[in-house]
């Protein structure tokens, strides 16, 4: 049948996932860092994704597309919360019996605060130190992002799509004023994350230091690209 649908065109789409968190429907997923429209039918065509885009990427169309259906199987969750046992399918809840939670690693943060916007470029905890800066969203999407990142490192976060500010300047002064043994770098697959790597080698540059500097990609699914 023809009818009403949304378009991503994945040239214009920054992968920043608004879209995917506004369909009720699930009919959007990320795919490699890109929009997409997973299921023609579970698109309603009211198009409560458009207004959230911030670059333009959706718009309507109407062309020849499967009728618009609620349904979904048991076997096809939008979300799952394995802790919980929980399982979101769009706007409906199915809710079982919690699992026993299993035993929290310890922290490694190391000092506060951790926010990029808000460290001083003279705290004593940045001198002689090997430096994590992350994005916001890694350490929900990987799940072992203390042991795996943080350990033994001093830990700044920030978002470049979010925070209005140009990260360069301030981390220059830090790896200027401060002996930074090592920089790495947890960013997100996601393009709007590519202002985290870019600033700080940038700031590295500014600063007339040698740093050894490591990127790591993590996936919206949580693995190390």
């Amino acid at each position: 049948m023809e009818r009403q649908i949304i378009h991503i065109d994945s040239e214009q789409c920054i992968g920043c996932g608004l879209c995917v968190s506004t369909c009720q429907e699930g009919a959007i997923g990320l795919v490699n860092g890109k929009a997409v429209l997973l299921r023609e039918d579970h698109c309603d065509g009211l198009g409560n994704c458009l207004p959230m885009c911030p670059s333009g990427a959706i718009t309507f169309v109407m062309r020849e597309v499967p009728a618009f259906t609620h349904e979904r199987s048991d076997e096809e969750p939008l979300f799952s919360c394995p802790g919980t046992q929980v399982k979101f399918k769009g706007p409906h809840v199915e809710e079982t019996q919690p699992q026993a939670p299993s035993v929290p690693q310890a922290s490694q943060l190391r000092q506060w605060p951790v926010q990029l916007k808000l460290v001083a470029p003279n705290a004593g905890f940045l001198d002689n130190c090997d430096l994590l800066i992350a994005a916001d969203c890694a350490a929900f999407a990987h799940g072992s992002f203390h042991q795996t990142f943080m350990k033994d490192r001093v830990t700044l976060i920030g978002c470049p799509k979010l925070d209005n500010v140009d990260y360069s300047e301030k981390l220059a002064e830090i790896i200027a004023g401060n002996k930074i043994r090592s920089i790495t770098v947890a960013r997100m697959e996601v393009p709007c994350c590519g202002g985290l790597d870019h600033a700080v080698k940038r700031a590295i540059a500014a600063s007339g230091k040698i740093v050894p500097l490591a990127v790591v990609t993590i996936s919206s699914d949580g693995e190390i690209l």
